[in-house]
């Protein structure tokens, strides 16, 4: 009997000490997405919609490849000798690009789908002075300071936000903790963090060139509100700088994945300073293999001061033939 008693209070003690280590421990985090590693958003879809496909938000499959099929010879290098090779000394040549050769996976015929056009809406009043005044400042370029803000290597359109595709290194690395997700953009060298912790955004007074980023889960999606931005980039697109990005920005973003290997990327913008109506995007991102480079934008750039001395050799010549 009292062989059975022992035994009996052994399970009951094993027993209670199992359930009291399951309480002490945390409940297990749902089964979420991992976006760990390096993304490509390099695509043939234009940011805004062509006009000719104004009312057609979506390709079929054939349009699509009619459509990757034309975007590869518009990017093909003119034959030397040709009248678009005689026109100026250009850029940089093919080989120094990264066309993206497909259209998104979505098969949207623009990133931008609201407005329904595809189009990004006009610039508010004020924001179109601001443009021309920094369209041209560039023309003269008087300082460092009238350049583009790519020019000056301080941001470009692949870091935003929103991450907008370009012609070259339009990679993304992604590494997550439990407290943060980082963005290391390969273009120009910057490093975006994402707060995961629940922590407010920063006061009013803190101003960032790419903001300040909470993130949140909402089932499979990751989504981040990012306010707080600075006034630098205050160029509202093609004039040297990002999108309605000032700091009546507001940005919101979800990532969520397609399949192991494409993520999809959204992002709604709100700025009534910059425009006359808030905007959506959508483009899709592909998991890579390449490595991400080192993008040092300032050691041995030379373009700028090149600039700065050939404005000054072009003033200079027109001074010397002027009417005395």
């Amino acid at each position: 009997m009292t062989r059975r008693l022992f035994l009996c209070l052994l399970v009951l003690t094993s027993a209670a000490m199992v359930r009291a280590s399951a309480q002490g421990r945390p409940a297990p985090r749902p089964s979420r997405p991992s976006f760990d590693g390096i993304w490509n958003s390099g695509t043939a879809t234009p940011i805004e919609r062509p006009a000719a496909l104004r009312d057609k938000p979506f390709f079929t499959a054939a349009e699509a490849a009619a459509f990757e099929r034309q975007a590869a010879a518009a990017n093909e290098e003119p034959p030397a000798g040709s009248a678009a090779a005689q026109r100026g000394t250009g850029t940089y040549n093919t080989f120094f690009r990264e066309f993206g050769t497909d259209v998104v996976k979505t098969r949207r015929t623009s990133i931008v789908y609201d407005p329904p056009d595809g189009r990004i809406p006009p610039l508010t009043p004020a924001a179109a002075a601001v443009k021309r005044q920094r369209t041209e400042a560039q023309r003269g370029l008087a300082s460092a300071q009238d350049a583009g803000l790519q020019d000056q290597c301080l941001a470009m359109l692949t870091a935003g936000p929103p991450m907008l595709p370009y012609t070259y290194n339009s990679n993304y690395q992604f590494l997550e903790s439990a407290v943060a997700i980082v963005i290391h953009i390969e273009m120009i060298h910057d490093a975006r963090i994402i707060y995961m912790d629940g922590r407010p955004h920063a006061p009013a007074a803190v101003r960032k060139w790419m903001g300040d980023s909470i993130g949140r889960w909402e089932g499979q999606t990751l989504v981040v509100d990012t306010t707080n931005f600075n006034d630098g980039g205050g160029y509202y697109g093609d004039a040297g700088g990002n999108f309605g990005w000032d700091r009546h920005l507001h940005l919101i973003e979800r990532f969520s994945l397609l399949d192991a290997d494409t993520m999809l990327y959204q992002f709604d913008v709100d700025n009534p300073t910059a425009f006359t109506r808030p905007w959506k995007g959508e483009l899709t991102l592909s998991r890579s293999t390449a490595p991400i480079y080192e993008y040092a934008c300032h050691e041995g750039n030379r373009s700028l001061p090149n600039m700065l001395s050939g404005y000054r050799a072009t003033e200079k010549a027109a001074d010397a033939t002027a009417p005395r």
